[in-house]
């Protein structure tokens, strides 16, 4: 039996029928684009969230984009956010025309280490970026108080944080807008590409609606301001209307495998993950450290174990981004941790039995290293 860190088959069965119900509803409509299940699924969306608008987009990384733009950021500004997360986050800040700025992560969480961003910030820092990573929010208060401060917007990249609180406060309603993708591994996933910009400020949401649709406002044709085509398709807006549902459950089944893999592997060499304080985790991904963590991986693949690694590369480490003059030791927790973490499947579908596989090799495996 081949096990993966992530699959959607098993969810895709036990749901098909309400999933192709979902389409059937769309093409019978009459209208594909923009239409009532988008409408309807920001509404739902924005409710769940706590905030009081939100914007359907084609993607996480373009939730982003949109978001840094309709905060009124753009070339030239810095944005402070961290190396250890999923390139789109420092992709979208270049696409604006933004200078990615990095601060280094705490060792035990891997979450921005927020008491380094005051020293980051310079004249031409406009917007901070936290990255609420593996499924747990980063410190958000003293962001926020040296946002304040220093008159910075705060922009949350939420990507990997449905659901997730943090003091109470849940992931996308506490800063000045933030950015979700439905990429279809997400806690809260569509069967295809999708993402969402959501704030509380009506004149942010006026400016996404525009940006998402070329830059138009009610007329087809009169552009107001340069745009992209960006709208979330009215398909997986409605398959993530059904799911959107049951998100509450999936962090529950997700919960329950973390607290498992914490119980077995407690004890051991491996790692497992550490709650920050005030913390409500949903275990998008369920991320370890070992020292032999390469050993560990390769010897796993004999017993059809495929495991991946968030993230093998930390984004200051990799040529796309070397004209930002980071070396790997500007950033050292980062680039430590880099060589020691991976992932443990970890998906509301995997079953007991499939997770008990894998907690039995990992240990056979790490325990003859």
């Amino acid at each position: 039996m081949t096990q993966h860190v992530w699959g959607y088959l098993p969810e895709y069965e036990k749901e098909r029928a309400d999933i192709l119900d979902a389409v059937d509803t769309v093409f019978g409509s009459g209208q594909l684009v923009l239409g009532k299940s988008v409408r309807s699924f920001e509404e739902e969306f924005a409710a769940y969230n706590g905030v009081a608008h939100c914007v359907g987009v084609d993607n996480g990384t373009n939730a982003i984009v949109l978001g840094l733009r309709a905060l009124g950021i753009g070339p030239g500004d810095e944005v402070i956010t961290v190396s250890n997360t999923a390139a789109p986050t420092v992709i979208a800040i270049n696409a604006v025309g933004a200078v990615p700025v990095f601060v280094d992560i705490d060792p035990d969480t891997y979450l921005m280490d927020v008491g380094q961003v005051a020293a980051a910030i310079t004249p031409r820092t406009r917007c901070l970026l936290p990255v609420h990573l593996y499924g747990q929010c980063v410190d958000m208060a003293p962001l926020k108080a040296l946002a304040a401060e220093h008159g910075l917007v705060v922009l949350e990249d939420c990507a990997q944080a449905h659901g997730a609180r943090h003091h109470g406060r849940i992931a996308g309603s506490m800063g000045d807008a933030a950015a979700f993708s439905f990429y279809p591994t997400k806690v809260l996933g569509a069967y295809g590409d999708g993402g969402a910009t959501v704030s509380d400020d009506p004149a942010v949401d006026a400016r996404l609606r525009r940006l998402r649709f070329y830059g138009m406002e009610d007329r087809y044709y009169v552009v107001e301001t340069p745009g992209y085509n960006s709208r979330l398709d009215e398909v997986q807006a409605e398959i993530l209307r059904r799911k959107l549902t049951r998100l509450d459950g999936y962090i529950e089944r997700r919960r329950a495998i973390a607290a498992r893999y914490a119980e077995a592997f407690a004890g051991t060499d491996i790692v497992t993950p550490k709650l920050a304080p005030g913390n409500d985790h949903v275990y998008y991904v369920y991320v370890v450290r070992h020292p032999r963590r390469d050993e560990l991986i390769e010897a796993l693949k004999a017993h059809d174990i495929h495991l991946n690694i968030s993230y093998p590369w930390p984004v200051h480490e990799q040529e796309g981004f070397a004209h930002l003059g980071y070396a790997p030791d500007d950033l050292p927790v980062t680039s430590r941790v880099a060589k020691e973490i991976f992932s443990l499947p970890m998906y509301a579908s995997l079953s007991d039995a499939e997770q008990e596989r894998v907690i039995e090799k990992v240990l056979d495996v790490a325990g003859r290293l």
